[in-house]
């Protein structure tokens, strides 16, 4: 009879829980890749990836611009390329050569399209910078309470504060 602490024993009840982990990571990349090979799949993907270029800047499978001529042509083409067996990179260089990079709903992440990314971001990061440095900088300018400098201009202020205590004593009294 084997220890309850023994390492053969915990060895034994963690292969359950290791064939149940190994069984949903096979099925998961099974599932993975039955969509990234389904059309249908492949076809909305890249389909939301791309631009319409009618002018409506719409993403192209949302095009709802009426009459619209090339949302039309634009998805029947991008249908051939996917039945031809293209690969998805492929087919977006291919709108790209042909429509632009506009075409391109979102950056490609290489060269000067990587700035697009990243410049949202630094110019928060810059702002916030800026913002926290002017305003400890005017905190270390500025007094908290202005210092009285005269003998009379502290009778006026305290004249002021009799006054407003006063109207203020009058308008809460009935």
């Amino acid at each position: 009879m084997l220890h309850p602490l023994s390492p053969r024993s915990k060895s034994n009840a963690a292969h359950p829980l290791l064939r149940t982990l190994f069984a949903a990571l096979v099925v998961a990349l099974c599932l993975c890749a039955t969509a990234a090979t389904d059309p249908a799949a492949r076809f909305n993907d890249l389909g939301h990836r791309m631009m319409c270029t009618c002018g409506c800047s719409q993403v192209l499978l949302e095009c709802n611009h009426v009459g619209c001529t090339v949302s039309g042509g634009m998805r029947n083409e991008l249908s051939q390329q996917i039945a031809s067996g293209q690969n998805d990179s492929l087919i977006l260089q291919s709108f790209v050569q042909e429509y632009g990079a506009t075409v391109l709903a979102a950056p490609t992440l290489h060269g000067l399209d990587l700035l697009a990314w990243i410049m949202p971001f630094a110019v928060s990061l810059l702002a916030l910078g800026g913002t926290i440095y002017l305003v400890r900088h005017w905190a270390r300018q500025q007094p908290a309470t202005a210092p009285l400098r005269t003998p009379e201009e502290a009778r006026a202020f305290e004249a002021m504060r009799e006054r407003i205590r006063r109207e203020t004593q009058e308008d809460i009294q009935p």
